[in-house]
């Protein structure tokens, strides 16, 4: 055995229209992609720069260049092992992690859902479809689109500054959809409570991250209609412990985690602490959100609508219809 990286390069994706969140708007996203090849074999992962942490893709990109030759003389389950160890979380060790994920189960001629030990084949999952943060009249008209699409949850990006009025235009455009919110940490100097009372009224259903990293203490007194999910404050394993006081549940995301063993590590610390689970993504194609898919099938709230906000995808993606998420109809 000997792995070899076949490639490690950078592609970038448009996004359909563009994606605004508090912290700024994309029309594009660039991504890192690592395929590793052995004895013909090969695996691909995908990452996605975690803009928050400061990372780009072509400083991922040289991450992996340079780790790989530590690993060249192990097989892919000693590898994967190896990368956790000599990679910090984030997108570069994702896609290299995945991509050891795919290699094995190639290997070993299993789908990956079963090398994960998953008691049986994904299937279909309702998915969240992200409004963009925008005027409550411009989100009101995207989530009146989305739910003439299909979707029938919606997640809203919002900012800690009229959000209730962005909640209850979007509440007008899509009265039938379930509702979901982000606040990106943007809630520091609000009444959360209250603010937590009045979405709940609109059928808001739960809340991502209301406070800044480092800040979560400022829920601890707060008893809400709906629950909080930890995003930014959960990055791995490890944060489970300190976090659970604080929220009701935890989103997952490969990129921020560092791929699927990570990732698979924190779903079972948020079950045995009695967290629910959330399983999101970033702008992405579907080479990124297979293996996260596998892990979705464990989840309260999924959020993989990455590939359906890019203008295309790659060939053979996943199916979104009737605002559900799909494996590939091969």
């Amino acid at each position: 055995m000997a792995i070899q990286l076949k490639s490690a390069r950078v592609e970038r994706w448009p996004v359909a229209g563009a994606f605004v969140i508090s912290r700024g708007a994309k029309t594009h996203v660039d991504v890192v992609v690592a395929e590793i090849e052995d004895e013909g074999a090969v695996g691909r992962g995908e990452g996605t720069p975690v803009y928050y942490l400061g990372e780009d893709a072509a400083g991922c990109r040289d991450q992996l260049l340079r780790v790989v030759p530590y690993i060249a003389e192990l097989g892919a389950v000693e590898a994967r092992a190896a990368v956790q160890e000599l990679m910090p979380p984030g997108a570069a060790r994702n896609a290299l992690d995945c991509a050891l994920w795919d290699l094995d189960a190639r290997q070993r001629g299993l789908r990956l859902w079963q090398l994960a030990g998953c008691d049986g084949a994904p299937t279909s999952r309702v998915t969240a479809f992200t409004i963009s943060l925008g005027t409550p009249g411009a989100m009101a008209e995207q989530a009146a689109t989305a739910e003439a699409d299909g979707y029938r949850l919606l997640k809203l990006k919002l900012t800690g500054e009229g959000d209730r009025l962005r909640v209850a235009a979007v509440r007008k455009g899509a009265p039938e959809a379930r509702l979901i919110v982000d606040a990106n940490e943007s809630w520091r100097d609000i009444d959360i409570l209250s603010e937590a009372e009045a979405l709940a009224d609109l059928g808001v259903e739960m809340i991502e991250q209301p406070v800044p990293v480092g800040a979560d203490a400022l829920l601890d007194p707060i008893y809400a209609p709906i629950p909080f999910i930890a995003d930014e404050s959960c990055q791995t394993a490890a944060d489970v412990a300190r976090i659970g006081a604080f929220y009701d549940g935890v989103n997952i995301k490969l990129d921020k985690a560092g791929g699927l063993t990570e990732a698979l590590r924190i779903a079972d610390a948020a079950d045995a602490a009695g967290l629910s689970i959330m399983v999101g993504c970033m702008l992405s194609t579907s080479l990124a959100i297979a293996p996260a898919f596998v892990l979705a099938q464990r989840a309260r709230w999924v959020d993989l609508d990455g590939p359906a906000l890019l203008e295309r995808d790659r060939e053979s993606g996943f199916e979104f219809r009737d605002g559900r998420i799909g494996p590939p109809v091969l």
